[in-house]
């Protein structure tokens, strides 16, 4: 991807990502390390539980939300910092074999008043099953460099 700064970014723009899916295993392993509730871990308890089976834990979903944004890199090299996540919502859970796409949108670019060199950008981010329902939304703060010289 050819590296993409500030004032390249236009509000509305939008990508998708490749479809990822997660494993039982790679479920189980998550949840043992980082969030072993009986429903991301014990396979007996989660499927007499109110899921049915085992669920991955929405912070496994986000973190590999994360990776897929990464190996995607939509601005190329460019250095980025992630600022802020709002409204992290967790809408329907994420079984064993379930695919998941990433669809990003960017809602907002600004310029930094104080240091013009750089500014933010706001995505809101969608991830879907693959059924088209979505599991988990989110608005992410970026902020990253404007190219050298630029001035909006």
């Amino acid at each position: 991807m050819t590296d993409r700064y500030l004032d390249d970014l236009t509000v509305g723009e939008t990508w998708t990502g490749q479809p990822f899916v997660l494993s039982q295993a790679e479920i189980l392993d998550f949840a043992r390390a980082y969030d072993p509730q009986p429903m991301h871990v014990d396979l007996e308890a989660a499927t007499t539980g109110r899921f049915g089976g085992i669920i991955a834990s929405g912070w496994h979903v986000a973190s590999r939300v994360m990776r897929e944004y990464v190996d995607t890199a939509p601005f190329g090299a460019t250095p980025m910092l992630g600022i802020r996540i709002d409204e992290l919502t967790w809408l329907r859970p994420v079984r064993p074999g379930d695919a998941l796409t990433v669809h990003r949108e960017i809602v907002e670019v600004a310029r930094s008043r104080s240091k013009p060199d750089r500014g933010t950008i706001r995505t809101f981010t969608r991830v879907s099953n693959q059924h088209g329902e979505p599991v988990l939304t989110f608005f992410n703060l970026i902020q990253m460099p404007a190219h050298a010289g630029v001035i909006l």
